[in-house]
């Protein structure tokens, strides 16, 4: 994906085959990507970009003010988090089957002697998404009653840049593996957020009202999860 200077500003540009340009700033660290239609000048897609930079500055200053998980070394006494509490990691290493148990604000972590980091961290990250899907089949029958919403499929995997998406036309959603670290009203929010995509494609009054009328305390539970420690991963697009 090229790169762009404008003014300060170094974005990444992606000329695709849609009607609308798209600017996104992205965690962890306020990279800027602009997805604008084919035919769209270097101009007019240099004027859109400069027209919101107020809203792209404030954007990186968010980001820059997150607080940041530290690299994980999958040690006793490292933080972790689970369901948006946090807790102290407790490596235990016995000969068995790998398993994961949280009491006592601890997250007890049992692995054979000699497993190494990558694969603790796998062992771990396992856990999550069994727990994250065990919650997800608890709302999604609610949610699609509810909302009246034809949906083929659902399923969890690591994102990078986003929370959650949505195929309109295959009408299946991903759910990011990362929710089982926050609050469950977090998962929740995300989890109707895709599903209103069934009923209104873009972000606009019409995906808002959606919103408003299912889950009245949205924009609460986004700030909730936009102000939490972001993921210890090296992000990158």
């Amino acid at each position: 994906m090229p790169q762009v200077k404008i003014g300060s500003l170094s974005l990444q540009l992606n000329r695709k085959a849609i009607k609308n340009l798209h600017i996104s700033v992205l965690p962890p660290d306020g990279r800027i990507r602009v997805s604008a239609p084919e035919k769209m000048t270097d101009t007019a897609i240099r004027m859109a970009v400069v027209s919101r930079i107020p809203w792209i500055k404030k954007q990186q200053r968010d980001f820059a003010a997150q607080p940041r998980q530290s690299d994980r070394e999958m040690v006793s006494g490292e933080c972790h988090y689970f369901w948006g509490k946090r807790h102290r990691l407790n490596l235990v290493e016995r000969v068995g089957r790998h398993e994961v148990k949280v009491s006592g604000g601890k997250i007890h972590l049992f692995v054979n002697p000699g497993t190494s980091v990558e694969n603790r961290a796998l062992v771990l990250s396992e856990f999550y998404r069994t727990q994250l899907k065990t919650q997800i089949e608890k709302l999604m029958p609610y949610w699609r009653q509810r909302m009246a919403v034809e949906l083929a499929g659902w399923s969890v995997k690591k994102m990078k840049t986003k929370w959650g998406s949505c195929n309109i036309d295959a009408k299946r959603i991903w759910l990011n593996l990362e929710l089982a670290k926050k609050p469950a009203e977090c998962l929740e929010y995300i989890l109707v957020h895709e599903l209103v995509h069934l009923l209104e494609r873009k972000h606009n009054e019409r995906f808002r009202a959606h919103m408003d009328k299912f889950m009245p305390n949205w924009r609460e539970r986004r700030d909730i999860l936009n102000k939490l420690p972001l993921a210890f991963e090296s992000w990158s697009y």
